[in-house]
């Protein structure tokens, strides 16, 4: 099973949050975790919100409304 961490590490090395990894945060945020995990989640928005992590979402939109 993927825990929210390992994921949210995967993320930031990457620097890129596609829509897959997304929809896996969905799922895994519908399930318990614990409080590593919720840690590694809020890293992981701080890092979004800093522009640190790209998202593919957000650049889906932006093409959409351009």
């Amino acid at each position: 099973m993927v825990l929210i961490r390992d994921l949210v590490q995967q993320i930031l090395r990457n620097g890129y949050l596609t829509l897959a990894d997304e929809n896996e945060l969905r799922n895994l945020l519908k399930t318990k975790y614990d409080a590593e995990d919720l840690k590694a989640f809020m890293r992981l928005q701080e890092a979004a919100m800093n522009g640190l992590v790209r998202q593919e979402s957000r650049e889906e939109y932006m093409l959409e409304i351009n």
